[in-house]
């Protein structure tokens, strides 16, 4: 599903962001990426989505190597992957609704389809009854939640997300993880990127450690 070899990253001279990532995520699985501020992860979840190219070495989802994808192939690849942001990234001129209709919207689904699915992964994370309210109206953790309902609109094959707790209390990031937990036992793949080594404890999955760029555990 998800495969890395000897990848490198750097930002300038100075700054080494990867070093050497070699990692096999499986499908169906859920791993958590955890480790200090500066350590990579998020870096590595844009590297997966496709938003930052690696220096050097093979990126392959799906059997697909995004290092070499071309932008206008970017997309296509997209689709399949949904990315909860750690800054939600919403429309805040946009309501709830259309937030979560965006994926939809842009893959040319029917205006029936939208609904049909919008209404359906609203009431999964808990916001039907707040569709028509805009971000601003909202708390963290319901701004948080609609950045969930986004990412899994389009039934995505893998599901990532960015320290999507830093913004949550230890009640919404329980409600969270279960959320996590039954897209994957539903078939998505899910990686996660956090340094709350305490939800990490509490849910018991795959942990990969990453320390200034590489990797001390989790190998496959």
């Amino acid at each position: 599903m998800i495969q890395l070899f000897h990848v490198y990253k750097s930002y300038g001279r100075h700054r080494v962001a990867l070093e050497d990532i070699t990692l096999r995520i499986e499908k169906g699985e859920f791993a958590f990426l955890t480790g200090s501020s500066g350590a990579g992860k998020t870096t590595l979840l844009k590297l997966l989505f496709g938003l930052e190219r690696p220096d050097s070495g093979q990126i392959l989802i799906q059997n697909r190597n995004v290092g070499r994808l071309r932008e206008s192939e970017l997309p296509y690849l997209r689709r399949t992957i949904g990315f909860v942001f750690q800054d939600f990234k919403l429309l805040q001129k946009k309501t709830v609704f259309d937030n979560a209709a965006v994926a939809m919207q842009i893959a040319g689904a029917s205006p029936a389809e939208i609904r049909r699915r919008v209404s359906e992964v609203l009431g999964a994370v808990g916001l039907e009854h707040k569709k028509e309210m805009l971000p601003l109206m909202l708390s963290a953790g319901e701004q948080q939640r609609v950045c969930v309902a986004r990412a899994i609109v389009n039934h995505p094959t893998i599901l990532l997300a960015d320290e999507p707790t830093g913004n949550l209390d230890a009640d919404l990031t329980a409600d969270l993880f279960e959320l996590f937990k039954t897209i994957n036992a539903k078939g998505t793949t899910v990686v996660v990127a956090t340094h709350n080594q305490e939800i990490v404890s509490r849910v018991r999955r795959r942990v990969v450690v990453l320390k200034q760029g590489r990797i001390l555990d989790g190998v496959a």
